[in-house]
């Protein structure tokens, strides 16, 4: 078996664990947990981290299971909130479930025959019948006031700038958590549980709950990995337009693709580590050779290459550099109108964008192109001249004549044009 916590380590992925946990599992195949939130229907990049660290311990021979948290959801976690979460309705959350799941089954192995074959479980499965006398009675008791206190989750939220302080619901949650714990441990034989390092305090509590419900020589882990962030102390995987999802209907192969394309320099060397499955002499190699010229992007394009095909597919990364060239390189019509409606915006979003009225289709490009309303050209003359040169294209296409008819035949997608002024001039026009 290959030594998980050594795999961590060099991956940069190991923030906190408990004394003993390397040594038991080297014993043998371990199961472990990690937990997940499913409030919405996709997962993002913030929680990739966490299922690599699944994937690296199926692969050194464990056997991982994600527990999507369907009763905690319905309470919220105060890890790291400044205020509570919206609760979810039974039907949703069974929804969001089998959407991670397909997500999740890109990264783990849930169908094959062997002992260590992923699973996924789901704690409302069984919260749901369980009466408040019994938790009162099973779990309450096991653990003092005074512990829950103590947590930094909790006095985070006690004594920060939260406006409600923190409700008795969400004080429950360690418990809840812990609970988990004790259940996969007694019906699923986890003895370890995998996290992200805000969930140190819920995770020792589920370990310290084991051993006082079935004894101090009772065998139970806890292991964190660090919480990702940009180099310049940022939250990793937001963007100006909000998460990076892994729904290509919430976020585009393009976009994405474009997220990790974009990553500095010393984001790439640590990001490439933790995101992928390469080994350390490939990673250290491509570490040495972005050395030599930086300007090449070799971390960069490897690391947006391995993770989009995992999330996405090999087609998927082939339509984004595809669509990577319409902008930065040399590409034809027919690349154009292979993109989607959606990644075609994503590729012009930084491009000045016109709208205009459907009537006015049939007008020579001379007169469409320097109106008012869709000014690509600040006069007929100077667009006379730039389409004599050749410098002029329209949907991928160079303009022969500058008073040729634009037509309903020239629209992509049935309502877009898109004019080139140049090398590097984009104008995107929308027409109602």
């Amino acid at each position: 078996m290959k030594n998980f916590v050594e795999e961590l380590k060099w991956r940069g992925m190991l923030a906190q664990i408990m004394p003993g946990t390397e040594e038991f599992l080297m014993k043998g195949m371990t199961t472990a947990y990690l937990g997940t939130d499913p409030t919405a229907d996709s997962l993002h990049i913030g929680h990739l981290c966490g299922i690599m660290m699944l994937r690296h311990l199926q692969r050194c021979g464990h056997k991982p299971i994600i527990l999507v948290g369907g009763a905690t959801g319905m309470i919220g976690d105060p890890s790291g909130k400044s205020q509570e979460r919206n609760l979810l309705d039974t039907d949703t959350l069974y929804h969001n479930q089998e959407c991670i799941k397909k997500q999740v089954a890109k990264f783990l192995d849930f169908e094959a025959d062997e002992p260590n074959k992923a699973e996924l479980v789901n704690n409302y499965d069984w919260m749901k019948d369980f009466s408040f006398l019994d938790f009162a009675r099973e779990v309450g008791k096991h653990i003092t006031v005074n512990y829950m206190m103590a947590k930094d989750s909790v006095q985070q939220r006690l004594n920060g700038t939260a406006r409600d302080g923190l409700s008795f619901t969400e004080f429950t949650y360690q418990l809840l958590q812990g609970y988990d714990f004790l259940h996969l441990y007694k019906t699923k034989n986890v003895r370890l549980q995998l996290g992200g390092n805000d969930q140190w305090g819920n995770m020792t509590t589920g370990t310290e709950l084991i051993r006082r419900k079935l004894g101090q020589e009772a065998e139970a882990f806890a292991l964190t990995c660090p919480l990702i962030t940009k180099a310049d102390g940022k939250k990793f995987g937001k963007t100006e337009s909000g998460n990076v999802w892994l729904d290509r209907n919430r976020t585009t192969p393009y976009a994405f693709y474009q997220f990790w394309l974009n990553v500095s320099d010393a984001d790439a060397e640590r990001y490439i580590k933790i995101f992928t499955s390469l080994d350390e002499p490939t990673i250290n190699a491509l570490v040495e050779e972005h050395k030599q010229d930086a300007g090449r992007r070799v971390l960069q394009r490897r690391l947006a290459e391995e993770v989009t095909v995992m999330v996405h597919s090999r087609e998927d990364l082939d339509m984004a550099i595809e669509a990577s060239n319409i902008l930065f390189g040399k590409s034809t019509k027919e690349s154009l109108l292979k993109l989607d409606e959606q990644t075609l915006l994503d590729v012009f979003e930084g491009v000045p964008h016109f709208t205009i009225d459907k009537g006015l289709l049939g007008l020579p490009a001379v007169e469409l192109f320097t109106r008012d309303d869709a000014k690509v050209f600040a006069s007929k003359g100077e667009m006379r001249k730039l389409v004599q040169g050749g410098g002029v294209s329209l949907n991928k296409e160079k303009l022969a004549a500058f008073d040729r008819p634009v037509t309903a035949d020239d629209l992509i997608d049935g309502k877009y044009l898109l004019v080139q002024r140049g090398k590097k001039n984009y104008f995107l026009i929308t027409v109602k």
